[in-house]
């Protein structure tokens, strides 16, 4: 099964590389819980979100306010119903023109072949520094 998982991962990451949310989007469940980062109020995709609708919310944040340089996972782990993903991304905040960029973990849960849970961890403060310009 962790190898199912892992190949989901990757094709997540592909399409989101070719801006295919929608095929993001089918592979959510319908109650998924997403969380990025830190607090909404240091950049508006930070912060908890439940359901397909509000992961489709968190990716229009995501293209409203970010042009990426580079989105690179690169190591795929997976032990029982988790993947754990490490990776990096550079980009420029469209509000503020900084640039950012972070080393990151994506950890996704998977059940049935849906993704059940995401969570990201990433430099959170440097993040709200570059959207504050």
């Amino acid at each position: 099964m962790s190898n199912a998982n892992v190949t989901l991962v990757q094709s997540l990451y592909a399409a989101f590389g070719k801006g295919d949310i929608k095929t993001i989007l089918a592979a959510m469940s319908p109650d998924v819980a997403w969380h990025s980062g830190g607090r909404e109020q240091d950049y508006p995709g930070f912060g908890p979100r439940k359901g397909v609708k509000a992961v489709e919310e968190f990716f229009k944040i995501v293209a409203d306010n970010n042009d990426f340089h580079h989105f690179s996972p690169r190591e795929f782990h997976a032990v029982d119903d988790k993947v754990f993903v490490l990776g990096d991304y550079a980009m420029t905040l469209k509000k503020s023109g900084k640039k950012y960029d972070s080393d990151w973990c994506h950890i996704f849960s998977i059940s049935g072949g849906k993704v059940t849970k995401f969570r990201e961890f990433l430099d959170t403060a440097k993040a709200a520094e570059a959207y504050r310009g």
